[in-house]
């Protein structure tokens, strides 16, 4: 079975959009670390938006790649795009105030993806506003579908369970030891498939929320 072409280059299109998302999530804890005291990321190289250094071999690459090209294929998949990208390494020790410094960091994350969407919004609302044709199949028109992209990596990342973002303010506001908390980490990623599937709301809530978020976005800017 051949591939479209130009479904293809959508693909390509919207994976490359989904890097640099990732790639300015990244850059957010990074640069959040290091403004609470924590250089570790800045000197690995990883305080910078070069997607390069932030690109996950699986994450980044592969997963999102099965899930532009299956349905090609005729398999029918429930999220069009998704991935995650290399977490960036800090080290806690260095925050000046280790709860507070670690919520931030955490937070940095997601917060850069709400930043994104916002400035996705505000873009394509002026863009349609100047004295130019802009045809149906104008790429300025998918300006929304990013920034609705950028709204689910931060809402997904919100779910407490680890590695996710959200899993930090959860330990913190249950009062889980950094010891309990990093015995439960090794296992992060098998809770969170095991989450996923016993809870399939879970994407559901994402994307509701994801989608609730740009719609509140198009009322403030009126669309």
């Amino acid at each position: 079975m051949g591939f479209d072409s130009a479904e293809l280059a959508n693909g390509a299109a919207m994976w490359m959009c989904l890097v640099a998302l990732l790639s300015f999530h990244e850059f957010g804890h990074a640069w959040a670390a290091h403004k609470c005291g924590d250089d570790t990321a800045r000197l690995m190289g990883r305080m910078t938006i070069n997607p390069v250094v932030h690109i996950d071999p699986i994450g980044t690459v592969l997963f999102p790649w099965a899930l532009i090209l299956l349905p090609m294929m005729g398999l029918a998949l429930p999220i069009a795009i998704f991935g995650w990208a290399k977490p960036v390494p800090v080290n806690p020790s260095n925050y000046g105030n280790l709860k507070r410094d670690d919520i931030f960091v955490s937070m940095a994350g997601p917060a850069m993806n709400v930043l994104l969407a916002i400035l996705l919004m505000v873009t394509y609302r002026i863009a349609i506003e100047l004295p130019i044709d802009l045809s149906e199949g104008a790429v300025v028109h998918k300006l929304p579908l990013v920034a609705f992209i950028s709204m689910i990596l931060c809402m997904f990342n919100l779910i407490p369970i680890p590695p996710l973002d959200g899993s930090h303010v959860m330990r913190h506001l249950v009062g889980m030891s950094e010891e309990t908390y990093m015995q439960i980490a090794q296992f992060g990623f098998i809770i969170l498939l095991i989450a996923i599937n016993i809870f399939p709301q879970l994407f559901d809530w994402v994307g509701k929320a994801s989608f609730g978020a740009i719609q509140l976005m198009e009322k403030i800017l009126m669309f």
